[in-house]
Order: structure tokens, then C-alpha cells, then sequence
């Protein structure tokens, strides 16, 4: 069981961070210039992004094949 749940977190884990870097994207390319970034709105949106990956995960990771 703890070597399926390492697999897991490791899985959920990797998925999460990347959403999150392409939620950061995809928020600061929407301003025209770097001052014009809102930098709140990024962190939060991203932070979000990041938390909602790994409730999704909680339903399965193809990643993960079941035994």
C-alpha cells in the first residue's frame, strides 16, 4: 500500500506542478507588457489550478497503471 501511495503522490505531484506552471503561463501572456502582470492574480490562480490537479487525481492517474 505504501509503495502504490508514493507512486501516487509522486504522480499527482508531477501533474500538479506542471498545471500550475501552464496556468502561470497562460495568465501572465494575457497582459500586453511585463508591468502591466498582475502578479495576486497569478499566484492565486495558479496556486488553484495546482490544488484542483490533485483533487482530480484523487479519481485516478492513467499514469498509474492498476494492478
Amino acid at each position: 500500500m505504501k509503495e502504490k501511495f508514493s507512486k501516487w503522490i509522486k504522480a499527482a505531484g508531477t501533474r500538479a506542478v506542471k498545471t500550475v506552471a501552464e496556468t502561470a503561463i497562460a495568465t501572465i501572456g494575457t497582459s500586453a507588457v511585463i508591468n502591466e502582470v498582475d502578479w495576486r492574480l497569478v499566484i492565486s490562480a495558479s496556486l488553484l489550478s495546482g490544488i484542483i490537479s490533485l483533487l482530480i487525481s484523487i479519481k485516478g492517474l492513467p499514469e498509474i497503471k492498476e494492478a
